[in-house]
């Protein structure tokens, strides 16, 4: 079987072969499963970037809505405190009697 330097030549390189062949299905196999645990850490991200935007756009919204609401509730609060101010305007002058 073995009868010259080439055959041993020829065994040891199929081996090498073999060895590289092994090595480099496991390296294959580990960025495979890098590439994947990276799409989940994606998909995870892009789900918080959603939520986070879905939360910018209805505290967005809200403060419109609240905004149109907000001269009726400067005019309101201006009423009021000319209603207390003319109420106390009053006790002072029945005070004064």
């Amino acid at each position: 079987m073995i009868e010259t330097t080439k055959d041993i030549l020829y065994i040891v390189i199929s081996f090498v072969v073999l060895l590289l062949t092994i090595f480099i299905c496991w390296v294959i196999y580990y960025v495979a499963m890098i590439l994947r645990e990276v799409k989940k850490i994606v998909f995870d991200v892009r789900k918080k970037i959603e939520l986070v935007e879905a939360v910018l756009t209805t505290l967005k919204e809200k403060i419109e809505h609240t905004s149109s609401y907000m001269k009726l509730l400067v005019e309101s609060a201006g009423n009021i405190v000319e209603f207390l101010k003319d109420r106390s305007d009053e006790k002072s002058k029945k005070k004064k009697k």
